[in-house]
């Protein structure tokens, strides 16, 4: 791909996994990670790395079509790339420019449109709609005949072109959709040469099947045991009675809602949940929704009232996460860092369930450098009630007469919402992953023993 400039302008600054990058602030931390990412990218990473950098020129674009609202910028975040507005219309009735004239497989837009409508919330959910994506793309795709490598042509032909639609026209990847695509790039490259395309496929077909088997699905069920039957029972050396445990939980983490019902349902655990959640994705409504059907007992509350709950009530903290970076620290959703700051501050043990092949190589302090922009509308909108999961705001309650309706046009006023926030490794107890509970200060190692060639290679 030919990106590799416009990443050093907006690709660096995503959720992209690949790099190595060191955050040390706003100011000089793309700097510092342009310098860090020299040498370290093993060679997943530098697989990984071509789909980021065709992001990168998409996001350029982005900025670029986005200049007449640069005055409604926060100059702090403005070398993030801004969000992607949805089209207000039926996939049918996407342009055949998109399909045909790119080459592009109807599925791929189709999923597409669920990322940029916010229809598809969740790292694990999001890249498992990736790999099923590919997998469809990969059954109905022959290369031409005249091909020399097979492999080159599935890479540019087929995944190259569908991750960077995803990323430049729709929503930056996450971690956990980049070690994914640098995984089947990987596997891919890996192939014999002389291989016939149907006997490649199947072997391809079956790597994606086994990468969301071990390393989507038995994770979660490995987390669950893990903390379920270890950390609610006997975290912190002290024996928690059958009764009477209250477990704060923030917004939706998959893995988090999976451990749950299963400490209350397989292992007949008896606690309390408090779901706290925080627009304007309102995630945590789900979370309640889940466990309350399962007849767990739960208590439902915003961000604004968590620091009275955690001094009264609260016993553990359990938090999902986007990314693992390398120094221990946590990138989540924005709302995290301060539920798990305040659970430090008062002696609360915090345990964030987070499946390995969401750790990424990359060392980030701060969560300026690299973020995600969420659309300003959403927060613009104070009525909290969704018309459905996907966060699709009804237009009529989009009328509220207030100063916020017509914030574009107020010329002191700016609309800020972040999607993520990075939680420092000294508010983490422990991290529950597939293999064990770990303290912040073992990712590093884990790492290296995940990509013992590769991982952490010295700077040239």
């Amino acid at each position: 791909g030919g990106g590799g400039k416009s990443t050093k302008k907006g690709g660096d600054n995503n959720n992209a996994d690949n790099g190595g990058k060191s955050s040390k602030g706003a100011g000089s931390g793309a700097a510092d990670g342009k310098r860090s990412n020299r040498g370290k990218s093993n060679d997943d990473d530098k697989a990984g790395s071509d789909g980021a950098a065709d992001g990168g020129e998409g996001q350029d674009n982005g900025n670029n079509s986005g200049s007449s609202d640069g005055d409604k910028m926060v100059s702090l975040f403005s070398h993030l790339p801004q969000p992607k507005h949805p089209i207000d219309q039926h996939l049918s009735s996407i342009s055949s420019s998109d399909t045909t004239d790119n080459h592009l497989h109807p599925a791929i837009p189709t999923l597409g449109h669920l990322y940029q409508t916010h229809s598809l919330l969740g790292g694990n959910a999001r890249c498992r709609a990736m790999l099923q994506t590919f997998a469809l793309l990969l059954q109905t795709y022959t290369p031409p005949h005249d091909t020399r490598d097979f492999r080159v042509d599935v890479d540019h032909s087929l995944l190259k072109p569908a991750f960077q639609y995803w990323t430049t026209q729709c929503r930056p990847h996450s971690v956990s959709m980049g070690n994914a695509f640098s995984f089947l790039k990987l596997a891919v490259a890996n192939l014999e040469r002389d291989l016939e395309w149907d006997e490649a496929r199947e072997i391809l077909l079956e790597s994606l099947e086994a990468y969301v088997t071990e390393r989507i699905q038995y994770a979660g069920k490995a987390i669950s045991r893990h903390a379920g039957r270890k950390a609610i029972s006997r975290h912190a050396g002290s024996k928690i009675q059958e009764s009477g445990d209250v477990i704060l939980v923030f917004g939706k983490s998959e893995v988090i809602n999976r451990l749950l019902l299963d400490a209350a349902l397989t292992d007949g655990k008896s606690f309390r949940v408090i779901v706290v959640d925080s627009r304007p994705l309102l995630e945590g409504r789900d979370t309640l929704e889940i466990l309350s059907r399962a007849g767990i007992p739960c208590t439902y509350v915003l961000l604004n009232a968590l620091s009275y709950l955690m001094m009264r009530e609260v016993t553990k903290v359990f938090l999902g996460a986007s990314a693992l970076m390398s120094n221990g620290s946590v990138l989540s959703r924005v709302g995290t860092a301060c539920v798990a700051l305040l659970a430090n501050s008062n002696h609360i043990p915090v345990l964030v369930g987070c499946e390995t092949y969401k750790i990424c190589n990359r060392v980030q302090l701060e969560s300026i450098t690299s973020n995600e922009l969420g659309d300003a509308e959403e927060v613009a909108f104070t009525d909290c009630a969704r018309v459905r999961p996907s966060n699709r705001w009804g237009e009529e309650k989009k009328k509220d007469g207030g100063v916020l309706s017509d914030w574009k046009s107020q010329p002191n006023l700016k609309l800020l919402n972040l999607m993520y926030d990075l939680t420092p490794s000294s508010a983490v107890t422990g991290i529950v992953t597939e293999v064990g509970i770990l303290p912040p200060s073992s990712v590093a190692v884990l790492l290296r023993e995940m990509n013992p060639d590769s991982a952490f290679k010295g700077t040239e």
